[in-house]
């Protein structure tokens, strides 16, 4: 029985995954354990928790494989630099020291926090391997795809060279076709947009797709024309004359500001039509190239399938371009297609290209449903929960539904907390904050009131998997969150005439279908199905509100508040559930009334805990 440890690290959303003869038994985002989102250090919390759930030591793992390869990155670090001295010493300056103090070394440095972690010596450590960035993104997405062959394509900000690569996926091997090289980068280009619209680098850019549909692609061709050398292909260059990523601190200098009309918009101020529009325009372009590159992949591997991985992977509404215009005919996505499932992607490549392990299939992915982190049982949240003085009815599961179905009913506000913790950014019912979709004041509620969030950002709709289509134009599974569709015609409440008229922001006041709280300006939803099969306890939820609404859908975002990763403890639901105006609780088989608890924190300096993201 072969035990390989993946460890992502020090970048960004450091993570461990453990596989057991290419079968995942744990995987884990270290913010979930430190409290830090995006967390970048050493995973010592996910790889403690990934040893304690397969019940072994460190002295019982086979290899411990890197995701990437940091010697290659250094290198391309050094090259950048010398390419446009003297420019850039300021950059140089201030990245060296951490480099040869911990990057260059990283070996010993892995060496000695995992010595450290085991209590054991360097020479009984298990053997250390490291993979390629892009080969690790590559083997998460294609390895657990249920396709016994796909074309693969590989989209994030640099990992050591490459920023978009290209491979073929044949049943237990992964070969690579072609890449495109830094500084020519799709994901540092559409990050270069997230931070001149003053939201913050490898983390705000989901905010930056959603804010997309307010405003108008009115800066298409300006970048098309100035920044972004596109061919027919999908390959393309970016004019670096543009840009301060190789050089400076800052993604963007006063050239591109001069291009926009002004300099950036500072973080926590009003968003005007401007970052609208601009947010419009990029996502239109990043959409143009994904679509361009999906044909000319289709077109050289003559695939039907393809898989997706790396960040720019988490852009659903490109996704869901894909998936409606073509031209492959199923589409499967890494559910943690960024850094943090390089972990998971570098273990599989051991496996399976090192070790020559063999994949079996039976049309379904091997993610289990990306349920993969810690889970609780009724007798340690008990515990919790008599701890930390709370208010609780232990509830049987049939009752504990009903009771659930008819708060929601009610426009109650229910945090939801059973089963395995998510792995990856999405909130799949693991660890989800839960509504009625037909409130009209359900998303100015979630935004404001419990996540302390900007109002404009949507949620997404989970969905009972058998009525989909009755919802959204979509005919096929999205249990990952990770797709956008249109919602149903027939659903739609028609605009009038001067409604049609508004500008941005102006157009969230709107009621746009029978689901308002889901449904997005532009009418789109990012859609979650629910499968009885791999999380049956939220699936049974949803029948229940189904029965008493006759709604299959729910309103589903991540247990958390701004700034904070998603909730992993029952401690940690029930602080976040008391300091916001949440309704009620559910833990596993215990409901808790928001009425009913002692009273909490009065004062909100807690909110400084949080850096705001």
């Amino acid at each position: 029985m072969s035990k390989i440890l993946g460890i992502s690290a020090y970048y960004h959303d450091s993570a461990a995954a453990l596989l057991s003869n290419g079968d995942i038994v744990a995987a884990a985002q270290e913010e979930r354990f430190s409290r830090k989102k995006h967390d970048p250090g050493f995973p010592r919390n996910a790889i403690v928790y990934c040893l304690e759930e397969a019940g072994i030591r460190l002295d019982g793992i086979d290899q411990i494989v890197f995701y990437d390869k940091p010697l290659v990155k250094f290198e391309r670090l050094l090259e950048t630099y010398l390419s446009y001295a003297p420019n850039g010493l300021r950059s140089f300056i201030a990245a060296m020291p951490i480099w040869l103090k911990e990057k260059l070394y990283l070996k010993n440095t892995l060496k000695r926090e995992l010595t450290a972690l085991a209590d054991c010596k360097t020479s009984e450590l298990p053997e250390l391997l490291f993979a390629e960035h892009h080969q690790s993104h590559a083997a998460s997405a294609f390895f657990f795809s249920p396709f016994k062959s796909a074309a693969v394509l590989c989209l994030d900000g640099v990992g050591e060279w490459a920023t978009t690569s290209a491979w073929l996926g044949d049943g237990n091997t992964i070969d690579p076709l072609w890449e495109i090289d830094f500084p020519h980068s799709l994901g540092l280009l559409y990050s270069a947009f997230t931070y001149f619209t003053g939201f913050r680098v490898n983390s705000g850019e989901y905010k930056l797709m959603g804010l997309a549909p307010y405003g108008s692609p009115i800066y298409v061709d300006r970048i098309l024309d100035k920044l972004l050398d596109l061919k027919e292909d999908g390959t393309f260059r970016l004019d670096m004359q543009y840009f301060n990523y190789c050089t400076g601190l800052t993604m963007t200098n006063k050239k591109f500001a001069d291009l926009f009309d002004g300099p950036p918009r500072q973080a926590e101020t009003d968003i005007s039509q401007r970052e609208m529009d601009i947010a419009a325009s990029i996502q239109a372009v990043t959409e143009e190239v994904v679509m361009r590159l999906a044909r000319t992949l289709h077109a050289e591997t003559g695939q039907e399938n393809l898989c997706l991985a790396g960040g720019v992977a988490l852009n659903c509404v490109a996704n869901g371009r894909i998936l409606r215009e073509g031209p492959f005919k199923e589409l499967w996505i890494q559910p943690a297609a960024g850094d943090a499932g390089g972990s998971v992607g570098a273990a599989a490549v051991a496996w399976f290209e090192g070790a020559g392990g063999r994949r079996s299939f039976n049309g379904k992915d091997t993610m289990k449903g990306s349920y993969l982190g810690p889970g609780f049982t009724n007798d340690e949240i008990r515990r919790t929960l008599d701890a930390m003085g709370a208010k609780y009815a232990e509830l049987e599961t049939t009752e504990l539904m009903d009771k659930v179905a008819t708060v929601l009913a009610e426009e109650n506000v229910v945090g939801w907390f059973q089963g395995r913790m998510e792995f990856g950014p999405r909130a799949l019912g693991g660890r989800s904050i839960i509504g009625d979709p037909r409130s009209t004041k359900m998303q100015t509620v979630m935004n404001l009131k419990i996540k302390y969030r900007e109002s404009f950002r949507p949620f997404a709709p989970s969905v009972l998997y058998e009525r989909v289509s009755d919802y959204f134009d979509l005919e096929r599974p999205s249990p990952y969150m990770l797709i956008v569709a249109p919602v149903k015609e027939e659903l739609r409440v028609p605009l009038t005439e001067d409604q049609r008229k508004l500008f941005g922001i102006e157009k969230l006041k709107l009621k746009r279908s029978e689901l308002p709280a889901i449904t997005h300006v532009d009418y789109s939803a990012r859609v979650q199905t629910v499968h009885a099969d791999t999380n049956p306890r939220y699936h049974q939820v949803l029948k229940a509100f189904e029965e008493k609404t006759g709604c299959g859908v729910l309103v589903n975002t991540s247990f958390n508040v701004r700034g904070e990763p998603i909730v992993c403890t029952p401690e940690d639901a029930y602080r976040c559930f008391m300091r916001t105006e949440m309704d009620h609780l559910v833990l596993e088989n215990f409901l808790l009334d928001k009425s009913e608890q002692t009273e909490w924190e009065k004062d909100d300096s807690w909110k400084d805990e949080f850096e705001l993201d």
